[in-house]
C-alpha cells in the first residue's frame, strides 16, 4: 500500500498544486514512484474542477515541472486513507486539525516549511494569488527548499530507515 501525501492550501489553485507538482518530481527522482502517492486539495471548494492558476502553471513549466491539475476540496473522510497532510500555512494547519476526526488524524497534519531546516519564525508559504509573478516564484522557492526534508521524512516512513 503506497504512502499517501496530500498538500492543502485555500483554493487548490496556487500553492498546493505547486507543492504537489514539485514533490511528485522529487518522489520520482528518488525512485519512489509507486511507493508514494502525492495529491493536493483546498480547504474550500470555490475552484473545484478548475485548473491551476495560470501563473502557477507558468512558474511550474518554466522550472521544468508538470502542471496538469484539477482543483478539489479536502474531505474529512480522506484522513482515513492519508498518511500525511501538508498544510501550506498556519490557517490551513488549524482548519485541518479541527476537521480531523481523531487525535491520530490531527497528528498527520504538518506545515510544509517545518521540513525546511533554514526556515525560521514564520513558517507560512504566503498566498501569491493577489500579487504578481514574483509571489509565485517566491512560493516555488519555499516549496523547493522544504521538499528535500519532506522527502527524507517520507522515505524514512516508506523504507523504515533514516535517510
Amino acid at each position: 500500500m503506497p504512502y499517501r501525501v496530500c498538500f492543502v492550501c485555500t483554493g487548490n489553485i496556487c500553492r498546493s498544486p505547486m507543492a504537489e507538482s514539485v514533490f511528485r518530481a522529487r518522489v520520482s527522482e528518488a525512485g519512489l514512484d509507486g511507493l508514494v502517492e502525492v495529491d493536493s486539495a483546498g480547504t474550500g471548494g470555490w475552484h473545484e474542477g478548475n485548473g491551476a492558476d495560470p501563473r502557477t502553471v507558468s512558474v511550474l513549466e518554466t522550472n521544468g515541472y508538470e502542471s496538469g491539475h484539477a482543483a478539489r476540496q479536502f474531505r474529512v473522510d480522506w484522513f482515513a486513507r492519508l498518511d500525511l497532510v501538508i498544510a501550506l500555512d498556519a490557517g490551513h494547519l488549524k482548519a485541518l486539525r479541527r476537521l480531523a476526526p481523531t487525535e491520530a488524524d490531527a497528528g498527520k497534519v504538518r506545515l510544509l516549511r517545518s521540513y525546511d531546516p533554514a526556515a525560521s519564525g514564520d513558517l507560512d508559504v504566503p498566498d501569491p494569488y493577489y500579487g504578481g509573478m514574483d509571489g509565485f516564484e517566491e512560493c516555488l522557492g519555499m516549496v523547493e527548499a522544504a521538499s528535500p526534508g519532506l522527502l527524507a521524512a517520507v522515505r524514512e516512513q516508506v523504507e523504515g530507515q533514516p535517510a
